[in-house]
């Protein structure tokens, strides 16, 4: 049975050994994972953490503000890198979705490096948890945080990699999440793909496209915050469908809803939701986002499919 306290009191034991007197960065999207290793880091190294939130233009609305906001109350050493840019000139052209997290890979780990460098840090915190190990071991798809396991040496960018929670599951995490005392909008956060919104347009990935599924999720996730879900998500199709706009015929894009219950994310089942409510989404979608002309519902269990559509 895992016991989160004893866990806790390790990870902060085997931090200390580990890292010594040195500095440490942690790039610290707002998800669970990353949020816990974030405060397990803090207890163990006190100052000598920075956590870093890369505002690489994927990321939901107002996500930037509500991670920093998080730390800074916690009296974290805290900031933003704007490094939009640089991510959407990366993605820039590339459809193929294994291409596309390769992509935002070097791309995050450019960044990250040159981060520890201006902060004179000697060490990189990662949120690492077991199934993302486990899915890239397995070829299933490439997670961005995983460096060893898809042979690549952490100290071709210049880093030494921490990892306090590569071998405990999502459920896991939560539980320490819990122990720790962090609040429920970040201990039961939903899963968000490390590529952010990237992992949810299909296609080329640009700031058109990233803020019409921006405003979806937003949309969606509204929607449906009383319903049991691991993950509720909106995802952009990169096919358009012909629709109907001022009594003339559109062509926009297609908008597919999908909410899964899980335990470990390793099998997700769809999750049943009320006809009212997907109505209600759609009615929401097309009027609030015109370029949108036909929202659909994913049925698919995983397996065959996976939680998301890349």
């Amino acid at each position: 049975m895992f016991e989160p306290e004893k866990f806790i009191q390790k990870q902060i034991r085997d931090i200390r050994e580990q890292i010594g007197d040195g500095k440490a960065v942690i790039a610290a999207s707002g998800g669970v994972d990353s949020t816990v290793c974030a405060v397990l880091m803090h207890h163990a190294v006190g100052d000598r953490l920075v956590a870093v939130f890369i505002d690489d233009g994927l990321m939901r609305e107002g996500e930037a503000e509500q991670v920093i906001n998080f730390f800074e109350e916690r009296n974290m050493n805290a900031r933003v890198v704007d490094a939009a840019d640089e991510f959407f000139d990366a993605l820039k052209g590339i459809n193929e979705p294994e291409e596309k997290r390769k992509a935002f890979r070097n791309t995050f780990y450019s960044v990250l490096a040159r981060v520890v460098r201006e902060e004179n840090a000697n060490y990189l915190v990662q949120g690492t948890i077991a199934a993302d190990v486990l899915e890239t071991v397995k070829g299933i798809k490439t997670q961005h945080n995983i460096l060893e396991q898809i042979g690549i040496d952490p100290e071709s960018y210049g880093l030494t990699i921490v990892e306090p929670l590569r071998e405990i599951y999502k459920d896991e995490v939560r539980e320490v999440a819990r122990s720790l005392g962090l609040p429920p909008e970040f201990s039961e956060r939903p899963p968000f793909p490390g590529p952010g919104l990237a992992t949810r347009v299909l296609g080329k990935v640009t700031p058109e496209r990233v803020e019409i599924e921006r405003r979806a999720t937003k949309i969606v996730e509204a929607e449906t915050s009383d319903i049991a879900a691991f993950q509720s998500m909106a995802v952009l199709m990169n096919d358009k469908a012909t629709g109907i706009r001022d009594g003339k015929r559109a062509y926009g894009y297609i908008i597919v809803v999908r909410l899964v219950k899980s335990v470990n994310a390793i099998t997700a089942e769809a999750v049943n939701v009320p006809w009212d409510v997907l109505k209600r989404i759609d009615k929401r979608i097309t009027t609030e986002i015109p370029e949108v002309v036909h929202v659909l519902y994913s049925l698919t269990d995983k397996p065959p499919a996976t939680i998301e559509f890349q």
